[in-house]
């Protein structure tokens, strides 16, 4: 497989909305740095904040677009729930879902 091939598709919680596919790397780099920025805690993080948010996580090398990669990223994320929006507060807050306990 030739270089910038390795893609992942992307899930959506948009009810009829499909995935997208990216760059595999990117999307990892993305998840991580979202997942970093992201409290456990309420009240979270706004979501308009999270794009700068995720700048000090983020390879110094990145390119493309900080908003569309957060916003495609996030809803993969929420859509595999690892991260959750908050609930009644406007506007949309988010949070990482809490670690189930070890066994």
């Amino acid at each position: 497989m030739a270089e910038g091939e390795d893609k992942i598709t992307t899930q959506n919680i948009t009810e009829g909305a499909g995935g997208t596919r990216i760059d595999r790397k990117k999307y990892e780099a993305m998840r991580r740095a979202i997942l970093l920025a992201t409290p456990r805690e309420v009240p979270g993080i706004p979501f308009k904040a999270l794009a700068d948010g995720v700048q000090e996580y983020l390879p110094e090398d990145w390119e493309g677009s900080v908003m569309w990669y957060v916003t495609t990223v996030k809803l993969d994320l929420e859509a595999r729930g690892e991260i959750v929006r908050v609930a009644d507060v406007k506007p949309q807050h988010l949070i990482r879902r809490a670690r189930r306990p070890r066994r």
